[in-house]
Formats: C-alpha cells, sequence, structure tokens
C-alpha cells in the first residue's frame, strides 16, 4: 500500500514538473529568468 502511495506520489510530482516546463528549452528559460530576477533583486539591495 505504501509503495503504491509512494508510487503515484511522485507519478503527480512528474507530471506537474512536465507540464511546468514543456521542453529542455523552456527549462533553460525558466532558469535564465530567475537568474535574472536573483541579480536584479541584488543589484537594487546593494547599497553602493
Amino acid at each position: 500500500m505504501k509503495n503504491k502511495l509512494t508510487a503515484a506520489f511522485l507519478a503527480t510530482l512528474m507530471m506537474i514538473g512536465l507540464s511546468a516546463c514543456n521542453t529542455v528549452q523552456g527549462v533553460g528559460e525558466d532558469m535564465e529568468a530567475a537568474g535574472s530576477a536573483i541579480n536584479k533583486k541584488a543589484e537594487e539591495t546593494k547599497g553602493y
């Protein structure tokens, strides 16, 4: 029972992940956007 529940949970997580980023290019674009946002926030809070 526990193994079936774990497998169902992992399958659901994989489906969510795949729907969020349909392609490898999509993953790259998401990572680039996240990096840009972090860089922008760091520049705003640098203070000098």
